[in-house]
């Protein structure tokens, strides 16, 4: 059957207006994809209502501060921000864990390891081991990353549920700065109180290296506290950041522009 001009023209513009719609569908895909995988991935996450919005640092008549490169200053989080050097990350093909000594010392000689030390400090409804006041087999996590409340028990199959997190990723710290720390002061970086998080295990193998630019914890509630802790650990020392993630840094932030700096005071 002919089609007259008519129908020509409007069977052409039904064509146009389908091809329009989909290239329209196929802008707002890409569009949510870029979304998801740079801010979205963390805000889509909505952790429950009452999970911790900041996290201890040192706990009184026990646990000592560990000599940073630099004390770290109070007042503004984001006026310290700008006190820090912005450039590039510096290769990572040698780093090696190694180069921050033997993991968990007991830096601050309080006769407890730093990992037993964080565990001590961060959980609730602690049991020990064989009468130790040292070596922590039980207790109750109220996680910051995630805002669960989580059971402790020591074991070859459970310890790995809660681990310590450097909140300043060592692999981080590496690229932007650490190389150039003495043996002694990297040492302390990874066993520093301030650097020191016990946290749910996924969510710190969901982290590995990342600093605030590629990932943020799942709990809203914390970002504040967990940025402002990062700045005081790599103003603590002498630590670069990324312009990415200064930009990041600065975001979370603007939520918050009375948070505080996160200095070493027993709580």
């Amino acid at each position: 059957m002919t089609r007259t001009w008519p129908e020509f023209r409007q069977s052409r513009r039904r064509s146009r207006q389908a091809w329009a719609l989909l290239a329209a569908v196929a802008l707002a895909v890409a569009a949510g994809l870029g979304w998801f995988f740079t801010a979205g991935q963390f805000a889509a996450v909505e952790p429950p209502e009452g999970g911790p919005s900041e996290a201890p640092v040192l706990a009184a008549r026990w646990m000592s501060a560990v000599a940073s490169v630099r004390p770290v200053p109070a007042g503004s989080a984001a006026v310290l921000l700008e006190t820090l050097a912005v450039k590039g990350r510096a290769a990572r093909a040698d780093y090696d864990r190694g180069a921050f000594g033997q993991a968990w010392l007991d830096v601050d000689l309080n006769g407890c390891d730093t990992r037993n030390d964080i565990l001590r400090r961060d959980l609730s409804d602690l049991e020990f081991s064989g009468g130790s006041t040292c070596q922590v087999a039980a207790g109750t996590l109220r996680e910051p990353y995630t805002g669960q409340q989580i059971r402790f028990r020591r074991g070859s199959g459970s310890s790995k549920d809660v681990q310590i997190d450097h909140v300043v990723a060592l692999g981080d710290a590496w690229q932007k700065g650490a190389q150039q720390l003495s043996a002694g002061q990297r040492e302390h970086l990874a066993n520093d109180p301030l650097n020191l998080i016990a946290v749910d295990g996924a969510a710190n193998q969901d982290k590995s290296a990342s600093d605030a630019a590629t990932w943020l914890p799942p709990n809203k509630a914390l970002r504040c506290h967990y940025v402002a802790r990062q700045i005081s650990v790599k103003a603590a020392y002498l630590l670069w950041v990324t312009p990415a993630e200064k930009e990041a840094i600065k975001r979370i932030l603007a939520s918050c522009p009375e948070q505080q700096t996160v200095v070493p005071a027993a709580r």
